[in-house]
């Protein structure tokens, strides 16, 4: 089911991964590298991905490298979103690209690229055209996020939620279908990219989205997405029975799994940002998952 396996989401982001207890990414890297180790034993053919970088940062990249994890992965990611959270133009792709290309030969995928429909659905029309334009050919994998918006129900992912003012609502409307499931403008225009395109959608806990997204997917012409199993979520009472049940309805696609996310529990600090306080629990939930989907 598991086409490649990917190690964490967005490291270098506060948001995501806790520098501040991990300032110089030692604990990342050694976490990482077990989690490849252990992946390998599992599935040696499967390829493990670095998690996708935002911002994009050519030094995290250098870091990485001398850390030797470079060394271990197949390939390494980014995620790019120049008209909503990006200090750069949507026409800067190429050389954003070029920056990380210059620190490893290692394949390149851009594994999150969206536009938000916060200011206008007319803005994330002209920002899938010119995505598809800049992308397709340049990158082995490009997932675009989302297919849903986010439910405003739910939080986003991010530590200063309403202090961000107008960028964390940007979150909730990534999607080419809003919440309720009717369909924007940019959404007649995607399979004119599929199957070059794929899509990266969140698969929530119990997510009553999926079957949905399934039906959307496959009429779109997507042959590849990325989506999550949560170290976290792992820890749920009959957390099992869900991913398996997410795992069987994503059986038509090639499926990028995203494993991250720190259960309370087993966090420095108790919360899914923070780095576990032992590397190996998280190489064991890998190899868990890999031998359960990706065999």
């Amino acid at each position: 089911m598991i086409e490649a396996a990917m190690l964490w989401n967005e490291p270098n982001n506060l948001s995501h991964w806790d520098f501040e207890i991990d300032p110089e990414w030692n604990i990342f890297a050694g976490m990482v590298k077990g989690a490849v180790n252990a992946i390998k034993a599992e599935n040696p053919k499967l390829p493990c991905v670095l998690g996708g970088i935002s911002p994009i940062d050519a030094q995290f990249m250098e870091r990485m490298k001398r850390f030797c994890v470079l060394s271990h992965v197949d390939a390494v990611a980014v995620h790019g979103f120049p008209h909503d959270w990006n200090h750069w133009t949507i026409h800067e792709w190429p050389e954003r690209l070029d920056e990380i290309r210059a620190v490893t030969d290692l394949p390149l995928w851009v594994s999150e690229v969206g536009v938000s429909t916060f200011g206008a659905e007319e803005i994330q029309e002209f920002g899938l055209k010119k995505t598809a334009e800049l992308l397709i050919g340049r990158a082995p994998k490009i997932h675009w996020y989302s297919l849903y918006d986010l439910p405003r129900a739910w939080p986003a992912t991010t530590r200063h939620r309403e202090a961000e003012g107008s960028a964390y609502y940007r979150h909730f409307y990534m999607g080419l279908l809003r919440e309720d499931g009717s369909p924007k403008l940019a959404l007649r225009h995607f399979s004119d990219y599929t199957p070059a395109l794929g899509i990266c959608q969140w698969i929530h806990f119990k997510d009553p989205r999926l079957d949905d997204a399934v039906r959307w997917m496959r009429d779109l012409g997507v042959k590849y997405i990325r989506t999550g199993l949560s170290w976290a979520d792992s820890f749920r009472p009959y957390a099992e029975a869900w991913f398996d049940r997410q795992m069987r309805a994503l059986d038509p696609f090639d499926v990028t799994v995203t494993f991250c996310f720190t259960p309370e529990s087993c966090g420095i600090r108790p919360d899914h940002t923070s780095p576990p306080q032992r590397i190996e629990e998280f190489a064991d939930f890998c190899a868990r998952m890999v031998r359960r989907y990706g065999t």
